[in-house]
Formats: structure tokens, sequence, C-alpha cells
């Protein structure tokens, strides 16, 4: 499954940040104009998944894992509490 930020929020106009959820853990891409960060993240080293949704606004998802800390923002609402759902079955099972 694939979840893309939207184009209006705030960093993500020419490029949005996406997030892929596979089998065995995600994928976060975050990219920019001359360079870009992808992550992979297995779902057993996540640690925590916060999601920060202001009333009005975009939300902000963040991944701690192995000590580090993975952020991106600009996906809706809706978005972020599936994407923190499908993370939390993965880790339980």
């Amino acid at each position: 499954m694939k979840y893309t930020a939207s184009r209006l929020s705030e960093g993500n106009k020419l490029f949005p940040a996406e997030i892929m959820i596979e089998k065995t853990g995600l994928t976060i891409k975050i990219p920019g104009l001359f360079s870009g960060d992808e992550t992979s993240v297995a779902y057993s080293s996540i640690s925590a998944v916060e999601i920060d949704t202001p009333l009005i606004g975009f939300s902000t998802i963040r991944f701690f894992h192995n000590g580090n800390k993975v952020e991106a923002h600009g996906f809706s609402k809706s978005d972020v509490k599936e994407i923190k759902a499908a993370v939390e079955n993965a880790r339980n099972q």
C-alpha cells in the first residue's frame, strides 16, 4: 500500500513524501530538489509510532526505530491513522 503526502502541504510542493507499507517493513521517501532521503524500516525494529493530527491542516507521522527518528509531514488524518494501525498490527504478529 502506498500513501503520498498532499502537494498543498509545506515542504511537499514539488516532491511529496511517500510511505510504502510492505510485508516485512515500510519505506519512507522524503524527496528533495538536489537530494532525497529514503529509509527502509523493518517492523521488528520499530519501537513507537507517533502521529500529530491538528484540527486544521495536514498531519505528521513519526517512526522511532533503533534510536533513530523518521518523520513525514503532509498526510491526511485518515492516512496517518491507517498507517499507524497497519504498522502496529504488523508489529504484533
